[in-house]
């Protein structure tokens, strides 16, 4: 008999039945939880909570669950819990799950920009608009589907098996749904892991291209700053993520550099007198901690353009034409080395057509003043011009 109470997602012995979660969520409507399960303790288990939900929750990770205890989605005796809470006999938890990812990964035949493939591993120029692996209410349209039909139609091989329980096989980082640029996917679990392990130990250079509002000053500094979850938990707020200095902020580094700045006069219906003004700046991450740049950008009163979500606006030419379209940010250049051969590798995705776009405007519509701080390595074969171009 299971040290928990009859529930119908339980397996005997206790376990969450996914294929049970996956029926729930699947058959509930938009304002139901069907996720929410209860579990009561019979036996004092004498751990902390991560660890017994790592036992009872078994197709998720403990990193994912821990991730999924600081949004605040765990409760043990009616409180908010942490992933390192002790549990006692009797202690009453409820935990809010996500729906599992079905494992079938549906070959697509979706465009795909191949920078770099071998027999271990691809590398992709990603484009606008698509996520990366399958989740919840998409499971289709992602890169994972387009390289299942790449590896059937086009190469050969298979992404590796890691991750491949969360429908993310072969999956060592991402990006946003909007951000455009390098991305390296493993083909093989040795692979997987090799990679895994430089981006951990801060052994990848990963460089990120924003077009921002505002004159960032100075040209060279470190943003140092822990991110978390966003303190609230209603739509719209729950995927945001803030600067907090309290238990639930890991920490997050972004070296910023100034690449160039713009300054256009000031528009009809704007301030009086005052330009216009934005920066192209080269971001460095130290950290990987989810939207890190859009939010430490933001938390600096320099949002990227068009990241509605984090308070970045538009930019329109003088005809009122959009010109930031969706987040403008680029995934540069990503260099490591090679798992298995430890070749040292390096790959550049030029700017995409809509940043172009934008930078135009402001190279013609007002002045501008490239840059190449100290520390800086994109250039030209970025999209990128030479500092020595000087003013328009």
């Amino acid at each position: 008999m299971p040290d928990d109470r009859d529930d119908e997602l339980l397996l005997p012995g206790g376990k969450i039945d996914p294929e049970a979660l996956r029926r729930a969520w699947d058959e509930a409507s938009d304002d139901e939880r069907p996720g929410r399960v209860r579990l009561e303790l019979r036996k004092d288990v004498e751990t902390r909570l991560d660890k017994y939900l790592v036992s009872r929750i078994t197709f998720l990770s403990r990193t994912r669950l821990q991730r999924l205890i600081e949004t605040g989605a765990a409760w043990v005796n009616g409180r908010q819990a942490r992933a390192s809470s002790k549990l006692r006999r009797g202690d009453v938890i409820e935990v809010d799950l996500p729906a599992p990812p079905s494992r079938e990964i549906r070959a697509e035949q979706i465009p795909l920009e191949v920078l770099y493939e071998d027999r271990h591993l691809v590398v992709l120029n990603k484009q606008r608009d698509i996520i990366v692996h399958p989740a919840r209410g998409e499971q289709s349209g992602t890169l994972i589907n387009a390289l299942a039909w790449h590896f059937a139609s086009v190469s050969e091989g298979a992404l590796s098996r890691v991750g491949e329980d969360l429908a993310r096989p072969g999956v060592v980082h991402r990006l946003d749904r909007n951000t455009t640029g390098c991305i390296v996917f493993a083909k093989d679990d040795e692979a997987h892991w090799k990679l895994g392990a430089q981006f951990e130990r801060r052994e990848v250079d990963k460089r990120y291209l924003a077009l921002v509002h505002g004159a960032v000053e100075p040209e060279v500094q470190v943003l140092d700053m822990p991110l978390g979850p966003h303190p609230s938990r209603e739509k719209g707020y729950r995927e945001k993520y803030v600067v907090r200095y309290d238990e639930l902020g890991k920490p997050s580094v972004t070296i910023c550099r100034v690449r160039e700045r713009f300054a256009r006069p000031a528009r009809p219906g704007g301030a009086r007198d005052r330009p216009e003004r934005h920066t192209l700046v080269e971001l460095e991450l130290k950290t990987g901690r989810t939207h890190q740049i859009r939010v430490h950008l933001s938390h600096m009163l320099w949002p990227i353009a068009g990241d509605e979500m984090y308070g970045g606006g538009g930019i329109c030419d003088r005809e009122g034409q959009e010109r930031a379209p969706r987040v403008m940010l680029h995934a540069a250049m990503l260099a490591f080395r090679h798992p298995i051969t430890g070749e040292a590798l390096s790959f550049a995705a030029p700017l995409p057509g809509d940043i172009r776009g934008a930078l135009d405007v402001l190279r013609r519509e007002g002045e501008h003043e490239p840059l190449c701080p100290p520390g800086a390595t994109l250039n030209e074969r970025h999209g990128l011009l030479p500092p020595t171009s000087g003013h328009a």
